[in-house]
Order: structure tokens, then C-alpha cells, then sequence
């Protein structure tokens, strides 16, 4: 049976992530899935206060959720990081704002993280993607529009659905983005991009838009593009062309910094074009470089063969 005590604690404790905005949706979306779950354990162990856990309690949950003996399947290092910090956060709270003095998720550390290298297309395969559309239908020419300007500029699928036509300077060949927390970059485009835009613009756009509503991309009916739709026709397009992979938006953006990178751009450039706070999460890309190096070399060099 559901403990009163513990659940209206964790409502409390999500009332106050809100008001407090310390937290986004989908951050107090997943403190409120780790710590139900946290609850439903503590009471099939017969533990009714948050100040009654111990470590060898906390242990044992995360030894369940990586062994999948809680829910469906064994947990990734991922999610159990994220479950380690929902953990602290929560009592981090009890124990400033409900007198709870014991903390057993002091200490634990998080897992260690391989890295994952993401996916990217070749060049040839960007080519072969963006040629294959017939620039004479207009909805055609909408989504090569799209798929060209995440690629020329490095886009998440959310801001290329949030570009508004006055985020555009054409005379500059730049475009301002709305990126993660609401702030700013200036992204330069190729001038075959700021053609292509304009094309669609009066050829495509023009005929879908009823009320013009400013957002740059936009449906049959005239409403703004969703990610959903982006997302779906990609993934059709890569399986026309053969591409070997499950395309997604986000490989367009993986493609954008790899091929800069690839090209000689600088570490720290391509950070500030792609919006990235820390430096770190840019060098996994000079990891993508450094591993295809290797092997090319290793195919290559004579003295590589056995």
C-alpha cells in the first residue's frame, strides 16, 4: 500500500522544483518517474519515512534497476546518473525544507560514462540527400530547404522549426538562433543556402501560408513545420537514397561539425556555432576525426598489414 507520507512529500517536492524554475518539463517529468519508482521500492521494504533509508538501502535499489529487477530491463549507466541526481536533488529538499537530517545518497558517485561516439553521414551522402529532391514541387522544395539549412548551419530540429523569417539576414548570409535557454547565436549559411531559402520562400512558402504567423518553415496548410514531420521525412529519404543508417535530424547536425572539423575548423569555433556551453561536449567530434584517421591509416599504410 502507497504511503500518504512519502507521496506527499514528493508532490511538495515537485511543487517546489516549479515554483522555484529550477527545472525544466521534462526535468521534473524525470525526477517524478525516479522517485515514484524509488517510493514503490521503499514500501515493498516495508520503509514508510525518507529518514528511516540507509545506504545499504540505496545500494540495493540501484543493484535492482541495473540487474532489471525492477521494471522491465536492466538500467544503462546513463539512466542510473540520472537517477543518482533525482536521488540527491530530493533529498537535498527534504533535508532543508522537511527536517529529514538523514541524507544515504551522500557519496555515491556516478557511474563512469563510455563515450559514444554520434552518427554522422559522409559528405557524399549529404550530397545524395539533398540532390535527390525535385526543386519544382513545392513541397519537395520546402524539405530540401529544411535539410539543407540544418546541415549548412548546424541546427537542432527544434530551432530550424522555430526560425522566423526576421531571423534571416540575407545581405549578411546569417541567421539567428534561438538555442538552448533562450540564448542567442549568429550562424553564417553558404550562399547556395540563402539562394535555396529565397526560392522557397516565393515558390513554396507563398503558396502554403494563409495568415502569416513569421515562422520560416511551414506545413500544406500553412501552420509552422513540427520536428515529427522533419524527423519522418528524413528517415524516408535516407531509406530512397540507400543510406545504410536510420537517419534522424540530429546526424545532420553531428555531419555539420565533423565536416568543419574535418576541414580545418577551429575547435572553439565550431563549439560556439553549434551552441555548446562546454568545450568538452564539441571534442567528442575531434574524436570522430581522430578515429577515422586511424583508420584510414591502418587500411592504408603498408606497414599496418599482418
Amino acid at each position: 500500500m502507497r504511503s500518504d507520507a512519502l507521496d506527499q512529500s514528493l508532490d511538495q517536492f515537485l511543487n517546489y522544483i516549479k515554483m522555484s524554475k529550477s527545472g525544466s518539463d521534462k526535468t521534473q517529468d524525470a525526477y517524478r518517474r525516479d522517485i515514484n519508482r524509488f517510493i514503490e521500492f521503499l514500501i515493498k521494504e516495508d520503509i514508510t519515512s525518507f529518514e528511516d533509508v540507509q545506504k545499504e538501502t540505496v545500494m540495493d535499489y540501484i543493484t535492482q534497476l541495473r540487474n532489471g529487477k525492477i521494471g522491465t530491463r536492466k538500467v544503462s549507466n546513463s539512466s542510473i546518473s540520472r537517477v543518482y541526481s533525482s536521488l540527491r536533488s530530493f533529498y537535498r529538499y527534504l533535508n532543508r525544507y522537511e527536517d529529514v537530517e538523514n541524507n544515504p545518497v551522500q557519496g555515491f558517485k556516478n557511474p563512469k560514462m563510455s563515450k559514444h561516439l554520434p552518427d554522422f553521414l559522409t559528405l557524399d551522402q549529404v550530397m545524395a540527400i539533398l540532390s535527390s529532391f525535385d526543386l519544382s514541387n513545392p513541397v519537395e522544395l520546402r524539405d530540401r530547404a529544411i535539410l539543407e539549412t540544418i546541415y549548412a548551419c548546424g541546427l537542432r530540429v527544434s530551432e530550424a522549426t522555430g526560425l522566423q523569417i526576421n531571423n534571416i539576414q540575407f545581405d549578411q548570409e546569417i541567421l539567428i538562433v534561438l538555442g538552448k535557454g533562450n540564448k542567442e547565436r549568429m550562424i553564417p549559411f553558404y550562399p547556395r543556402c540563402g539562394r535555396l531559402l529565397q526560392k522557397y520562400m516565393n515558390e513554396a512558402r507563398a503558396q502554403f501560408i494563409k495568415e502569416d504567423h513569421g515562422f520560416l518553415f511551414v506545413s500544406q496548410s500553412g501552420k509552422p513545420i513540427t520536428s515529427r514531420y522533419i524527423q519522418y521525412m528524413l528517415k524516408n529519404v535516407g531509406e530512397k537514397n540507400g543510406i545504410p543508417l536510420e537517419l534522424h535530424p540530429h546526424m545532420l547536425r553531428h555531419s555539420f561539425a565533423t565536416h568543419l572539423l574535418d576541414n580545418g575548423a577551429d575547435l572553439r569555433v565550431v563549439q560556439e556555432l553549434l551552441g555548446h556551453e562546454n568545450l568538452a561536449t564539441t571534442q567528442i567530434y575531434t574524436h570522430i576525426t581522430v578515429d577515422r584517421l586511424k583508420k584510414v591509416v591502418k587500411m592504408s599504410h603498408p606497414r599496418s598489414r599482418k
